[in-house]
């Protein structure tokens, strides 16, 4: 294993932590690291094969084709990454979620400021784009969850979305199926798929699979494209959802809607209420004083400051 291996796997690791910490994206540790654009790109690579892309192509060129030493090393790093954050972030999360929290707030704001920087002059279409991007993404962190639907052409479109958010910095996958009230409908088919083998939650499994994977393929397409005829006018857009996305992970948040494994609303805890048998889903943005919890406020400055001294360290380990 050389040093440009080990590099993309640390990448990688972020990229998994990241994922496990609900309204925060494995894209923006991939913008911020260098790696964005070419993630995207190797995607869209594959997405080619099905159309064609491995005519005329023995396995060592194949392989080359779909940059998968660079796919390999990274979802080996996402892999260990996400094993990481299950014991790790998930436990700082649940006894100091203000420090977590306040740790990711700088990472983006610093991720704000290193990918606007790379923008290459503003011109008034750089700027709407931005203020496009600030607008969707302050809105998806506002709206109110719908109810869902068990309809199979729903899943499959809910699929379509969530992993096109997953690869967007700044947007969580699971924060969007939580907006379209299927992730506790998705999450117990998967359980019931793999504990029962429940043939008619393995279908839900199936179609939301084949609805991740069309988005993946359609997305990384569009995303290739647009940032080869619009780099800057993307780039903007891609910005402001991060900066959109700060209403949704600031340090001092109060809960005021949870949904219970049986996909009901509710504004108040029972009080023998196990806190893994709910989800939170919408909370009210409170200063420091207003916290119902500890607000460690400079642990929580500190975290800041850590996680935008990572951005500069992050920034600059390039992948040739």
């Amino acid at each position: 294993m050389n040093r440009k291996d080990i590099s993309l796997g640390l990448k990688g690791m972020a990229m998994g932590m990241a994922e496990i910490v609900p309204g925060v994206s494995g894209g923006t540790i991939a913008f911020i690291t260098g790696i964005y654009e070419r993630l995207i790109n190797a995607i869209k690579s594959i997405s080619t094969l099905p159309l064609g892309g491995w005519k005329g192509k023995n396995l060592p060129t194949l392989w080359k084709y779909i940059d998968g030493p660079f796919l390999l090393a990274l979802i080996g790093g996402m892999f260990i990454g996400i094993l990481v954050g299950i014991f790790g972030i998930s436990y700082l999360l649940e006894h100091y979620p203000p420090l977590v929290w306040g740790f990711f707030f700088g990472l983006i704001i610093g991720s704000t400021i290193y990918i606007a920087g790379t923008i290459k002059g503003w011109k008034v279409s750089t700027w709407i784009a931005l203020v496009v991007g600030i607008v969707i993404a302050y809105f998806i962190t506002i709206v109110n969850p719908a109810q869902g639907s068990e309809n199979l052409l729903f899943i499959f479109v809910s699929g379509m979305i969530a992993i096109s958010a997953l690869i967007l910095p700044g947007i969580s996958g699971s924060f969007i199926l939580l907006l379209l009230g299927m992730y506790t409908f998705v999450l117990h088919s998967v359980k019931d798929f793999l504990l029962t083998q429940d043939m008619s939650a393995g279908w839900v499994v199936i179609v939301f699979a084949l609805g991740c994977l069309t988005g993946l393929m359609l997305f990384s397409n569009v995303l290739s494209w647009t940032l080869k005829h619009y780099q800057n006018s993307t780039l903007a857009i891609l910005t402001g959802f991060m900066i959109g996305s700060l209403n949704r992970i600031w340090p001092w948040r109060n809960p005021t809607v949870w949904l219970n494994d049986e996909g009901e609303y509710i504004s108040i805890l029972p009080p023998d209420a196990i806190l893994e048998d709910y989800h939170l889903v919408s909370e009210l943005n409170v200063l420091p004083a207003q916290y119902f919890g500890t607000p460690y406020l400079s642990g929580v400055l500190l975290s800041a400051g850590l996680g935008l001294v990572i951005v500069f360290f992050l920034s600059r380990i390039h992948v040739d």
